[in-house]
């Protein structure tokens, strides 16, 4: 039988549990997900994202997808190609709208063509057939493999994360390091257990209506400071507890009884993504929430890595390996496609002499098995 597409305006239009049997886990293309940021308005025309995903259908059954936006900007996306943008535009074109292949909002590794692989090269096709229709490029950020084509670029990054050993505990994950980044380690730790300050990991679907509340107020605040305000509203939070609870591990911090901070990270079957964090100013308090306490959960769930996000170079000597990332673009215009080109030849040198130097910093003693792969 033929390979047919078609597109949905609404991740609603196709079947959870056939989307989701894609995924393997991962959380954040889960169809949960995605309906949470299109139904409290994150995902929107409004917001500059706007769904349009590709589904494959053999025999009027769906076998394949690839998750897909139509972007008007490119805020939300943390692999920056505002440069492009710029360039593009003086040169006379309109970067914008792109297509976009990402987890909204989400700078964490995961599948993104999803299902029979024998369909994937139909809706690579397609996207081709986008761009020749009006679409300046498509951008598909932080996949796991690879994405073939012969005009396809390849740009890497680096990201700082935990990959597990086998440690029985938190001491266990400490013993290799150096004598002076125990010490550091258990310093910051203590800090903020002497400020009389309790932390509690709570299960998603164990969070009640004041943690959530709590939780909020310091994510927004979070932003508030820079003046900004965070992509997702109370409903889309409200939402996720209320679905994907089972995926999600909520660390309360709390002082006197009354929250002082909060982070909020999900999780699949071999990792855990750190993804929010707000809380007052006190001393340590975001390396015990998002760092440590993370490992500690990892480290009892067998999970295999702690992803906790983009950038940040004070996660090295706290134990988080330079580990590479990568995104794929084509580019229509074949002029601006070999200056890009180009530019990511030279920036990778530079991407991988980063990550060399930075694996060189980690602090342990003898450097764990498969840390920056």
């Amino acid at each position: 039988m033929s390979i047919r597409l078609t597109t949905l305006a609404s991740i609603r239009d196709i079947d959870a549990s056939t989307w989701n049997g894609w995924l393997n886990g991962y959380p954040f293309l889960r169809h949960q997900f995605l309906d949470a940021l299109e139904t409290s308005g994150a995902t929107s025309e409004a917001t500059g994202w706007v769904p349009m995903h590709l589904v494959a259908m053999e025999d009027g059954t769906p076998i394949a997808a690839l998750p897909l936006f139509a972007k008007h900007h490119s805020r939300g996306e943390y692999v920056f190609d505002w440069g492009w943008a710029d360039a593009y535009e003086r040169a006379g074109g309109a970067y914008y709208p792109k297509l976009l292949t990402a987890a909204p909002f989400t700078p964490a590794t995961g599948p993104r063509l999803l299902g029979d692989p024998k369909a994937h090269p139909a809706l690579l096709e397609h996207i081709d057939h986008l761009i020749e229709q009006g679409y300046s490029s498509w951008h598909c950020l932080f996949p796991e493999g690879e994405i073939a084509g012969e005009d396809t670029l390849r740009r890497v990054g680096v990201q700082y994360h935990w990959h597990n050993d086998g440690y029985d505990d938190f001491p266990a994950f400490l013993a290799p390091m150096t004598s002076k980044r125990r010490k550091a380690i258990r310093r910051e730790r203590r800090i903020v257990a002497d400020q009389g300050i309790v932390l509690e990991r709570l299960r998603g679907n164990d969070a009640s209506a004041a943690d959530i509340d709590a939780f909020y107020h310091y994510y927004q605040n979070t932003y508030a400071v820079r003046g900004q305000r965070g992509y997702l509203n109370a409903d889309a939070f409200n939402q996720l507890f209320a679905t994907m609870g089972d995926q999600m591990c909520l660390v309360m911090a709390r002082m006197d009884g009354q929250p002082v901070g909060t982070a909020l990270l999900f999780h699949d079957r071999t990792t855990l993504y750190g993804r929010y964090w707000g809380g007052l100013n006190v001393d340590c308090l975001h390396f015990e929430a998002c760092y440590y306490q993370g490992i500690e959960f990892a480290i009892e769930q067998g999970l295999q890595r702690f992803d906790p996000g983009a950038q940040g170079e004070h996660k090295i000597p706290r134990g988080f390996a330079p580990t590479q990332t990568q995104s794929f673009h084509r580019i229509g215009h074949p002029g601006f496609r070999a200056a890009v080109a180009d530019f990511l030849a030279r920036e990778q040198g530079a991407v991988e002499q980063w990550q060399a130097d930075a694996a060189s910093a980690l602090p342990f003693k003898i450097r764990t098995e498969g840390a920056g792969t």
